[in-house]
């Protein structure tokens, strides 16, 4: 069944051509993951598919009646309004339902009076009519997970972060039969990102979703939308199938442009001879070679080669941490931690959102002071320290001369330099796009130049915290070759376990009370460990269950519970009643006038009654003995 029709979109600003004629459909129970380049047209495909900005051309078809939820990269919420009322902001039935529910559970927790308890019998009235305790169910579900419980705190109160989980719990909470979002892993840790994952996977919901996630992409998705020069191509398949049909892809097209530059020379060659369009044949050859020249000065995209930026040097001591505490209250966040860095460490950093990863990184930089402990910086140490907020250059500069205010050349490691030009441009910044004004990039690229400027700097000890959010895959495949290539010690907090899994030596994985656990391995290892450790203890609690009751049931008085009795009394008058009706269908069945169809319904409820009597015989012995 097709839920979504996209149908030749054409969609450009000014002379930037986003894309043209793209058609493509989504069938029920298919999950989709589209990715492109930062500044490709990813957002702006999606809004318009929503409504919420229009096409140049083209037409997005739905399928009647057809629920659908979005999840943008930049949500409005009403910063007037508490959780729940934005929570609970649909138009959707079973949502109106929930909403009056848990605001007549909130009045009546508050005050206790006939009021309010009139409204909330209503509420669960409204709520049992609908079958909507499903969703209230998961309502809290995802709260829960969301770590969102304080329904009535105003939303202008929470964190960037906090309020990008709102609204992603809010798309989540609604009933819908496709959902589309854009970027729905950003701000969340590990733990929430392994839940959605599974959540996601549920039933059978249509999905459309931005990623650059490659775990995520994998586990969720079951196809790959690609959208490259203005053009989208679909992949049956995982991130590596994706990653291998790709490859082919731009092989077969890089000959097929080599065939048509070609025939371009030869055509070339005859128009600079001066043909003289007068016959109808002449004419349509000029037109034809005007449409060969546009397709002989297509460019392919090509695989970037290998960077590394020239270091500082690094002596011989680099960075020692001793004894580093650091609490809020009774918040522990780091509890007697000591490290020495080691030449060409690479590190990842792990941990739920507010265990104090940040904090960490921010104790180095000097940003905030430790309660207890302290760390020695080499002299020769060079900090480059990339935060959650990126960097937000002075004024509304164009790209190179924002880069070129920090160095307009860039020493590379092989003894080599490079133009800062060349230097954006080898990280997807090309050279028109050079020429653009900070407020025209999309929130991608902003981090991405960030990320550059910060690298830029020549550092030789790398601080990235969240380095990979909002970057499209593209740029996350060059971050991770030149942090491959990269001579210095690099530490950085992410949530992404593709990358944590390739950069990382080693991890440092903040646990409960502060403590952190310098793990050598990978993500993957180390959380397959804890799963194993956890299905050994889940285990071993389960063989030790039966031994707890035994012992319990020793020690507690055999009698009977309220609902026990209850049961106990009810029992015997169903006895009694049956005996009674036992009677009463042996007398019939006796009778000489009852006719033969009657005597056989007599006979058949004589049987049922004799079973209900054993059973209900049976079950009232059994109370009778704990009774004593």
């Amino acid at each position: 069944m097709n839920y979504l029709l996209v149908e030749n979109l054409t969609k450009s600003f000014g002379e930037k051509l986003l894309f043209e004629d793209l058609t493509f459909g989504l069938e029920a129970g298919q999950k989709v993951a589209l990715i492109a380049k930062n500044g490709a047209g990813k957002t702006t495909l999606l809004n318009i598919i929503m409504g919420t900005d229009s096409p140049d051309s083209g037409a997005v078809t739905f399928r009647n009646d057809l629920k659908v939820s979005y999840l943008s990269q930049n949500p409005f919420l009403d910063e007037s309004h508490s959780i729940l009322e934005v929570l609970f902001t649909s138009d959707n039935d079973y949502i109106k339902a929930l909403r009056e529910y848990e605001l007549c559970l909130s009045r009546l927790n508050a005050a206790d009076t006939p009021a309010n308890h009139t409204a909330f019998e209503h509420a669960m009235a409204t709520m049992d009519r609908l079958h909507a305790w499903d969703i209230e169910a998961r309502a809290k579900e995802i709260l829960g997970k969301f770590e969102i419980h304080n329904l009535d705190q105003p939303v202008r109160e929470l964190s960037g972060g906090q309020k990008k989980k709102l609204a992603l719990a809010k798309v989540l909470i609604e009933e819908v039969d496709l959902l589309i979002l854009d970027e729905p892993t950003n701000h969340l840790d590990i733990t929430m990102i392994e839940w959605l994952e599974e959540y996601l996977t549920r039933g059978n919901l249509c999905l459309l979703l931005v990623t650059h996630d490659r775990y995520f992409l994998d586990n969720v998705c079951d196809s790959i939308l690609e959208l490259e020069n203005g053009k989208i191509y679909r992949y049956q398949g995982d991130y590596s199938y994706y990653l291998i049909k790709k490859a082919e892809r731009e092989q077969n097209e890089s000959a097929e442009l080599e065939k048509i530059k070609g025939i371009y020379r030869h055509e070339l060659d005859w128009m600079r001879h001066g043909p003289k369009a007068r016959t109808t044949k002449s004419k349509a050859r000029i037109d034809a070679f005007f449409e060969l020249e546009e397709k002989a000065s297509k460019r392919l995209g090509r695989k970037a080669t290998e960077l590394a930026v020239k270091s500082q040097r690094m002596g011989g001591k680099i960075l020692e941490i001793n004894n580093i505490c650091k609490a809020y209250g009774n918040l522990v966040l780091i509890d007697d931690f000591s490290h020495t860095f080691k030449r060409g460490e690479k590190i990842g950093i792990v941990g739920r959102n507010g265990c104090g990863k940040t904090t960490f990184i921010d104790i180095l930089m000097g940003k905030t002071p430790a309660d207890k402990g302290r760390f020695v910086k080499g002299q020769t140490v060079e900090f480059g320290y990339f935060s959650q907020d990126g960097i937000e250059p002075p004024g509304d500069q164009r790209i190179i001369d924002i880069v070129k205010d920090i160095a307009e050349v860039i020493p590379l490691g092989d003894g080599h330099e490079m133009a800062a030009s060349q230097f954006l441009n080898h990280f997807g910044f090309n050279y028109q796009t050079q020429y653009n004004y900070y407020h025209n990039l999309s929130g991608g690229e902003r981090r991405k130049l960030s990320l550059l400027m910060t690298l830029m700097r020549n550092p030789n000890f790398l601080l990235l915290d969240e380095p990979t959010n909002d970057l499209d895959i593209f740029t996350l495949s060059l971050l991770e070759d030149f942090l491959i290539n990269f001579n210095g010690c690099v530490m950085f907090v992410s949530h992404d376990r593709y990358f944590i899994d390739k950069m990382a030596d080693h991890i440092f994985v903040f646990e409960e009370k502060g403590k952190i656990k310098d793990y050598y391995g990978s993500y993957t290892e180390y959380h397959a460990q804890k799963l194993k450790k956890e299905a050994a203890l889940k285990r071993l609690q389960i063989a030790e269950k039966p031994k707890k009751e035994a012992t319990k049931a020793k020690e507690e008085t055999q009698k009977l519970s309220y609902k026990q009795k209850i049961e106990f009394e009810q029992l015997e008058k169903d006895i009694a009643t049956l005996e009674t009706e036992k009677a009463d269908l042996l007398s019939a069945m006796s009778n000489p006038d009852t006719d033969g169809k009657k005597l056989q319904e007599i006979s058949l409820r004589y049987t049922q009654v004799e079973q209900l009597i054993e059973e209900k015989t049976h079950r009232w012995l059994e109370l009778a003995e704990i009774n004593g």
